[in-house]
C-alpha cells in the first residue's frame, strides 16, 4: 500500500473513532451548539432593542448584526472541547498505544480536526437556522453563501488545530479547558458585538487590529451585503497563518512526546 492510501486509511480511521466519540458523549456535544444558541437569544431579545436602536435599527438590525461574532464564538467555544479531548488522549496512554501500530503518524491529530470541523460546521448550521426563524435577514447571492462558508470552514480549521496545540501542551485536561478561554473574548475584543468606534481609543485599536474583526466584517459584508474592503484579504491571511503556524506547533509537539 502506498503511502498516500496508508495516510488516507489511517486518517478515516480515526475520524470515525473521533465521530463515535462525539456520538457516545453527546453532553458536550449539546452544550457546544446549545450555548452560542442561549448567547444569541440574550443578546437579541436581552439587549437587541437598545443595541439595534444605537445601529439605527431595532432587533431585527442587531440580530444581523450580531450573527457573526456569535459564530466566531460558537468555533472558540467549541476549541475548548478539541483541547480536552487532544489531552485526554494524550494522558490516558491511548497514544502510546497507536505508537506501537503501523498507523501513520499524523492520523490521530487530522481524526481530532475533522470530526471537529465537522461537529462544528452542524452546530453552526443549527445556529443560523435559529437566527433566521428570530429575525435574521441576510442579502446575499449563492456566490456570497459559500464565500461565507469557505470563510467560516477555514476559520474552524485554523481555531481546531490552535486548540490541538494547546492541548498538547497542556499538562492535564483540566489545563487544556482553561487554554483556549482567551479565544472566546476575542469577539466582544472587536466588532462582534458593538461597532469598534464605539470603544475608547486604545481598546479600539486593538479591536480593529486583532484577527477576529477582519473576520467578522468579511462574513457581514458576505450575508448582508456591506463594504467588506480589504477585510477578506485580511481575514483569508489571518485564518491561513494561524492554521499553520497551529499545525507545525502541534506537529512539532506530537512528534517529540
Amino acid at each position: 500500500m502506498s503511502t498516500l492510501a496508508l495516510a488516507a486509511r489511517d486518517s478515516s480511521t480515526m475520524v470515525r473513532r473521533q465521530l463515535k466519540r462525539l456520538i457516545r458523549y453527546p453532553s458536550m456535544t449539546i452544550q457546544l451548539v446549545v450555548t452560542p444558541v442561549i448567547l444569541l437569544l440574550l443578546f437579541v431579545y436581552v439587549l437587541g432593542g437598545t443595541l439595534g436602536g444605537g445601529l439605527g435599527g431595532g432587533r431585527g438590525t442587531y440580530v444581523n448584526y450580531v450573527l457573526p461574532g456569535i459564530l466566531l464564538m460558537a468555533a472558540a467555544t467549541a476549541a475548548t472541547g478539541t483541547a480536552v479531548m487532544v489531552a485526554t488522549d494524550m494522558t490516558e496512554g491511548v497514544i502510546a498505544r497507536f505508537r506501537t501500530m503501523r498507523i501513520w503518524r499524523p492520523a490521530v491529530l487530522t481524526g481530532h480536526v475533522v470530526g471537529s470541523v465537522v461537529q462544528q460546521l452542524l452546530g453552526m448550521a443549527v445556529l443560523v437556522g435559529i437566527a433566521l426563524a428570530i429575525g435574521f435577514r441576510p442579502d446575499a447571492t449563492p456566490v456570497e453563501w459559500l464565500a461565507a462558508l469557505g470563510l467560516l470552514t477555514l476559520f474552524i480549521v485554523a481555531i481546531t488545530w490552535l486548540s490541538v496545540a494547546l492541548g498538547l501542551n497542556a499538562s492535564s485536561p483540566e489545563a487544556a479547558s482553561n487554554a483556549p478561554m482567551p479565544l472566546i473574548l476575542l469577539p466582544f475584543l472587536g466588532s462582534g458585538f458593538v461597532p469598534t468606534d464605539s470603544m475608547p481609543t486604545a481598546l479600539r485599536w486593538f479591536a480593529e487590529y486583532q484577527p477576529f474583526t477582519p473576520i467578522m466584517e468579511t462574513l457581514r459584508g458576505l450575508l448582508l451585503g456591506s463594504p467588506i474592503g480589504h477585510d477578506g484579504a485580511i481575514a483569508t491571511a489571518w485564518c491561513a497563518g494561524i492554521a499553520a503556524a497551529s499545525y507545525l506547533w502541534a506537529k512539532h509537539t506530537f512528534n517529540k512526546a
